[in-house]
């Protein structure tokens, strides 16, 4: 009986367990066979987009795989190829008439000319390449001439400094440039220019004079200077002092200006008179003895802001010789706007002082200025002639004691002090 139910229980047992391994060993057997059909098939499939993949195609790698040529080679070669040619040209004597001479002048006139303005090698021509292997063979044979580097280092040396030479001083042309480009009359106000002016040729000469001249030279009358471009800005100051003043046919107004604007400025005075008041307008290249001066001053100062190195700025320190009758004036910026009478300035003492004007001692204030701000003390020669704690002055107006200045000399003294710049 025992024998029995043990058997029963074995045959149970097998035939589960072969229903249970049976399935899968017959699907692992199918997913067998897919998976090699499908890679055969996969490979083909690789192989016939290999065939008919283009040529260009099939290459493609390849030719990624070589670094690009650089650009504008060859341009880069022939300009070093001139530099060393004028390098070695610098050797010769200044008299040298020689073979050598004649020929490396050629070979560099040559090149140039076939550059041209060309800056990419696409736009060389066939004549330019030539040029430059007949370049290489006269290097070649003033390397063996002028053997010495150390005297091609030196020459090279020279020749980059006159090129950063150059360069700094198309940097400063460049500043001035970026500040006229600035500070040029908006297209509005360049319009009225226009028109003032064409109106002012227009006039008869007789029509252009104006009125009491004669008080010009006057000593005992209340004399103004203004110095400016700019038509609107002067009319604003003359108008504003003279409607604000209690003996307004007592004042005289001295306008100085370029000769661009003289016309369009003598204009605007002739429609628009400032009442009692006395005016005239002046070019600043009426000034004959200021034109030599000016340019040998601005050489001095070579390099400042170009805002206070104008011709109209410098006359300022030629108001006794504008003015030779004049004893006292006040010169005033043509930003200013008058509030109260300044005829009243007539009547400071100031002390046998040549300016008067008012301070900007006080810190804190944003008018605060002082000499150390703009002068460089640690030059001997400046410290020793300057008090570096002394308050600066507003400029926008003075008063000038034209006696005074005239006895001290101090427009001598401006040129003197020019010398230090």
């Amino acid at each position: 009986m025992r024998l029995f139910r043990r058997c029963t229980r074995i045959s149970i047992l097998s035939l589960l367990a072969i229903s249970v391994f049976t399935p899968v060993f017959l699907l692992s057997f199918r997913l067998k066979n897919l998976n090699s059909d499908a890679s055969r098939d996969f490979v083909e499939d690789l192989s016939i987009l290999e065939k008919s993949r283009p040529e260009g195609v099939q290459h493609s790698r390849s030719i990624q795989s070589h670094p690009r040529r650089p650009l504008d080679e060859k341009v880069k070669e022939m300009k070093d190829k001139v530099i060393r040619a004028k390098a070695y040209l610098s050797f010769a004597p200044p008299d040298s008439n020689s073979h050598f001479v004649k020929e490396i002048k050629l070979r560099i006139k040559e090149l140039e000319r076939a550059m041209g303005d060309v800056t990419k090698d696409s736009g060389l021509s066939r004549r330019a390449t030539q040029k430059m292997k007949a370049m290489d063979g006269t290097l070649l044979k003033a390397s063996r001439i002028y053997p010495d580097c150390s005297a091609m280092v030196n020459t090279l040396r020279a020749m980059t400094y006159n090129a950063e030479e150059q360069l700094r001083s198309q940097r400063d042309q460049t500043s001035f440039l970026v500040q006229l480009a600035a500070r040029t009359t908006p297209k509005g106000l360049h319009c009225l220019s226009m028109q003032l002016t064409t109106e002012y040729f227009a006039l008869q000469p007789e029509e252009r004079e104006f009125p009491n001249q004669h008080k010009l030279q006057d000593p005992d009358l209340y004399h103004f200077a203004v110095f400016s471009d700019n038509v609107l800005a002067c009319s604003v100051v003359v108008n504003t002092t003279v409607s604000t003043a209690k003996d307004p046919e007592k004042i005289v107004f001295h306008i100085v200006t370029d000769s661009l604007n003289l016309p369009a400025m003598s204009m605007w005075f002739l429609m628009n008179p400032p009442g009692k008041a006395t005016i005239q307008i002046q070019s600043i290249d009426g000034f004959e003895w200021l034109s030599i001066k000016y340019n040998e001053d601005q050489q001095k100062q070579k390099g400042l802001d170009p805002r206070y190195a104008s011709a109209l700025n410098h006359l300022r320190f030629y108001l006794p010789d504008i003015f030779p009758s004049v004893n006292k004036i006040v010169f005033l910026d043509h930003d200013v706007v008058v509030r109260k009478d300044l005829t009243r300035l007539w009547h400071i003492n100031i002390k046998g002082k040549v300016n008067g004007a008012v301070e900007t001692c006080v810190e804190g204030e944003p008018s605060f200025r002082r000499m150390d701000m703009f002068i460089n003390f640690t030059d001997p020669s400046v410290a020793t002639r300057f008090d570096a704690n002394t308050c600066t002055w507003a400029y926008g107006m003075n008063v000038f004691d034209l006696q005074e200045w005239r006895k001290r000399n101090l427009t001598a003294l401006y040129h003197k002090y020019l010398e230090l710049v």
